[in-house]
């Protein structure tokens, strides 16, 4: 009992640690990723590259004045950042990130806590972020606050039950909610993109309005709303929100790593998932972790410096009229495949289930893409005049 006290507290220590050092350089990476796209140089000037900039934004935030308008309600203003910023931070303790670590004591699970609920805990805990962007813009008691977080309500809510139906696929067919199960699961196949890609790509979308990135960044819109929700805020209250932004970052990539792409699993190879745990099993299986995770965090940066926004119709309309019915259907269809293969056929999980599987995806992927291109759906909230 001891030794898995300790064992926890070291790795809650250490994930909390590296999240925080990581999501201040994922704002240096930002700035650097978007400046070479628009040919320009980024923040160079302190440190080694502008390695130090995060560091002197920091400081920066921690000695700017505090500022509260007077007529907000104080308490609730204060707590706004909180309530945001504490779930952003614990949603990552339940995704494995490595492969079991031996030691002398016994074998380390590589994950702060290995719980049996693991996936249906982060979707419980990070829905609690929308009631810190929702008192924000209440208590600030500004009407571009609110609107700014009205919009974050009725924009994560929506896309979080897309978000919520797309894994609803990877659970019938790793039949396990448990991380860990699923990165197994996949480890004896094909990764769960193949099989799953429509639900991948659900995800993927849903994941980009979960932590209001562009396209989909309508409660920040800074051409309409000054800057949304957090508009009356300075100082560290005004960094908490992006720290739980890009916490969020950080915790949908690893989850997309994990839940589509095996995880810590090492492609083409079983060394990494067969015979006892070492050290350096452990190691690298956590760079290629940390190799995933990094890829989808510069889709998110490559994806915000491409995009233009939607207008907040366009939203709506992707989310109601196109992702969750899109999901419902594909639910249905995917889950009477599965039980098709393996009650009728008596197949368990392999590479040739997720190959008949991935084929449905194909025709399945082939027909949403005709079906969207017909300018019936996203095509604006006023139809067309003909000529």
């Amino acid at each position: 009992m001891t030794f898995f006290l300790v064992s926890s507290a070291i790795k809650a220590f250490v994930v909390f640690n590296l999240i925080m050092v990581g999501v201040a350089l994922l704002t240096l990476l930002e700035r650097r990723v978007c400046a070479w796209m628009q040919d320009r140089l980024g923040p160079n000037r302190v440190g080694p590259q502008g390695i130090l900039q995060p560091a002197a934004d920091g400081l920066k935030n921690f000695l700017k004045e505090e500022t509260s308008p007077a007529m907000a309600d104080k308490a609730l203003f204060t707590l706004a950042p909180i309530v945001s910023f504490v779930p952003a931070l614990l949603t990552f303790g339940v995704i494995p990130f490595a492969s079991p670590l031996p030691t002398k004591w016994g074998v380390v699970p590589m994950v702060v806590a290995d719980l049996p609920v693991g996936f249906l805990y982060i979707l419980a805990i990070s829905s609690l972020g929308v009631y810190g962007i929702v008192l924000a813009g209440w208590s600030s008691n500004n009407k571009y606050a609110l609107l700014g977080g009205l919009r974050a309500s009725a924009q994560m809510i929506s896309y979080e039950i897309a978000l919520g139906m797309s894994t609803v696929a990877v659970l019938l067919l790793a039949g396990n909610v448990t991380l860990s199960q699923v990165i197994a699961q996949q480890q004896q196949g094909l990764w769960f993109v193949i099989p799953l890609t429509l639900a991948f790509i659900i995800f993927f979308i849903s994941a980009l309005a979960e932590t209001n990135r562009l396209p989909f960044d309508l409660p920040e819109a800074e051409g309409e709303l000054i800057a949304g929700y957090h508009t009356e805020y300075s100082s560290m209250k005004f960094s908490m929100f992006y720290i739980a932004e890009y916490s969020n970052m950080v915790t949908a990539s690893a989850l997309m790593a994990t839940l589509f792409f095996g995880g810590w699993d090492i492609p083409l190879t079983s060394w990494d998932s067969t015979g006892e745990p070492t050290v350096v099993k452990t190691l690298a299986t956590m760079a290629v972790f940390g190799l995933k995770t990094f890829s989808f965090l510069f889709t998110y940066i490559w994806v915000r410096w491409t995009l233009p926004r939607f207008r907040y119709d366009q939203l709506m309309a992707l989310g109601w009229k196109v992702l969750l019915p899109l999901a419902l259907v594909y639910i249905t269809m995917i889950a009477a495949a599965i039980w098709y293969f393996r009650v009728q056929l008596g197949w368990t999980y392999g590479p040739g289930m997720a190959a008949a599987l991935g084929g449905l995806n194909l025709i399945l992927l082939i027909a949403v893409v005709w079906w969207l291109d017909r300018g019936r759906i996203v095509s604006g909230s006023v139809p067309q005049e003909a000529a």
